[in-house]
């Protein structure tokens, strides 16, 4: 393979030039909260080593073995354009392993990438039939992006463990507990599915590409009716959705939801695609694998809560904005209560005092 490798591979030649990341880091392109959740777990020593050894428990080992059985593994004999972009994804994100990826009979158009011990991938008939070449490619480096990024341990264990919570949830206030879990870890899966799509961006190199799969997920194999502008715009109105009701409704239809929604992904990809992080990265300058274990925590967290920090004042939705306003106007009444008691209780006060033993210009005690 070169540098240049990209492209249909059937035909000898590339069908385009794209550029390869030796060394990258999953960081590069991970959204922050994905970011920093995986930072964190990647410094607990010993966490992968501990659930692996338990990964007789879970289903994985039944798992391949339902998909050796009864999909088609992806080769140089079966499904070979998809052969070729699996290897050219994982050439172009230098992912040294090539993880096995299969094709199952069912007509819902879906891919994942699961298991503890290394990674597979699959991809359902319903998508394979619906995607075009370059479309898929951005599919498939999607999922090579959660390879990549350890989801694929990560949310096995985390699954894991939420399903040992479960079990418990007859503890008293066990339901409780165990959905505030549920929540937080559908809100991490929902960002790792935005760090997966900045992956197959930086794979296919083509964001006309990645933006019709997205489409075609939302309204099907129908791209003469569609147009990528409204679709975007969709995304605008959504976010913008009226009144509060209107945000409580979007907080409850997301909630039980893996993946966000199409609109969403594909306005998020968008904005990312403009950044100066996806430019300079596109430029070669970015974080490297060997730099990982330097990674700071703390820094990791400081920038997800800057990121949301940011989300929150660019916000268009009614309910984010009154919670910004909020907690703008308690941060100013905060503010305006703290210098009032400095003025009361500390130099202001003394400053005051002071002022008025100069008028009196007699020198007596202050008692007075």
């Amino acid at each position: 393979m070169t540098d240049n490798h990209g492209g249909d591979q059937r035909g000898g030649v590339p069908s385009r030039q794209r550029k390869r990341f030796p060394g990258i880091s999953s960081r590069a392109y991970e959204h922050p909260a994905d970011r920093s959740a995986l930072v964190a777990l990647r410094k607990l020593t010993g966490f992968d080593t501990v659930f692996k050894a338990l990964s007789g428990l879970l289903p994985e080992r039944s798992l391949r073995l339902l998909y050796l059985s009864d999909s088609v593994r992806v080769s140089d004999a079966q499904f070979s354009h998809l052969h070729d972009m699996l290897r050219d994804a994982c050439y172009i994100l230098d992912l040294d392993k090539v993880p096995p990826m299969y094709v199952t009979q069912n007509p819902v158009p879906n891919a994942m990438c699961v298991g503890l011990d290394e990674p597979v991938i699959v991809l359902t008939t319903g998508l394979v039939e619906l995607l075009d070449e370059e479309e898929m490619r951005a599919v498939v480096g999607h999922e090579v992006g959660h390879a990549l990024s350890g989801h694929a341990v990560y949310r096995t264990v985390l699954l894991f463990l939420t399903n040992v919570a479960l079990k418990v949830a007859w503890i008293p206030l066990g339901n409780v507990a165990v959905t505030a879990i549920v929540t937080a870890l559908r809100e991490w899966f929902r960002k790792s599915e935005l760090s997966a799509d900045r992956a197959g961006l930086l794979v296919g190199q083509d964001l006309h590409a990645s933006m019709r799969g997205l489409m075609k997920l939302a309204g099907g194999n129908h791209l003469h009716e569609m147009n990528v502008d409204a679709f975007l715009a969709q995304a605008d109105e959504y976010e913008k959705a009226g009144d509060l009701r209107d945000s409580v409704l979007k907080i409850l239809n997301v909630l039980p939801r893996s993946h966000p929604f199409t609109t969403v992904r594909a306005a998020e990809l968008k904005k990312w695609s403009e950044s100066r992080d996806h430019q300079r990265l596109m430029d070669g300058h970015y974080p490297k694998r060997s730099e990982d274990k330097d990674t700071s925590v703390t820094d990791s967290f400081r920038e997800s809560a800057g990121h949301y920090a940011q989300t929150v004042r660019d916000s268009k939705d009614p309910l984010v904005k009154l919670v910004g306003d909020i907690a703008g106007g308690a941060g100013d009444l905060a503010g305006d209560l703290g210098g009032r008691l400095r003025t009361v209780f500390g130099g202001g006060a003394a400053k005051d005092r002071g002022e008025e033993g100069g008028k009196s210009g007699s020198g007596q005690d202050s008692a007075e």
